[in-house]
């Protein structure tokens, strides 16, 4: 009797922390509402990359470039896993991101900015890879996004950028 009762609290301990652990990644998404994966941004000029979601995983290495763009691959409490323009993964508090959409030029060497969403158009201007331009928008069906650095707007191909999907439509 005894042993039964053991391993009738044993299978409902379990029960309840899978259940809990349910709850929880229930909760998580509808948190924040959103998909995962998904593009965001670097708030801050000075950003701790964490080993794990929480402040007593140690400190990595430290984002220095702001509005660079970032994926939110998954989320945990406050804290959100993050792949960069190089692939790699670490955790970042999500008062750290910023919704506003950054790319990136991935495409290395100088990559030439359009005036029209268009190969042939004129170029307006050049860019080297690793720039960072804020992202206007990126019709449906076209393979090019308008991206502004500083003073300059221009077209350039979605394969020349990271911080845009290739069917992503953002207006």
């Amino acid at each position: 009797m005894k042993s039964l009762l053991i391993t009738l609290m044993a299978v409902m301990l379990t029960w309840g922390t899978t259940c809990r652990a349910e709850v929880a990644a229930e909760t998580e998404d509808s948190e924040t509402g959103l998909t995962i994966p998904r593009m965001v941004s670097l708030r801050s000029s000075r950003i701790n990359a964490r080993s794990g979601p929480g402040s007593r995983y140690p400190i990595e290495w430290v984002y220095q470039q702001k509005g660079a763009p970032v994926e939110i691959i998954a989320e945990f409490e406050l804290w959100r896993q993050i792949k960069d323009w190089e692939g790699s993964e670490t955790w970042v508090h999500k008062a750290m991101l910023s919704g506003r959409r950054f790319i990136r030029v991935s495409n290395p060497g100088e990559n030439n900015i359009y005036a029209k969403p268009e190969l042939e158009s004129r170029v307006v201007a050049h860019v080297e890879d690793g720039v960072v331009g804020e992202v206007d928008k990126c019709p449906e069906g076209s393979s090019m996004c308008l991206i502004k650095f500083d003073s300059i707007h221009g077209w350039m191909p979605r394969s020349a950028l990271f911080g845009v999907y290739d069917d992503e439509v953002i207006k």
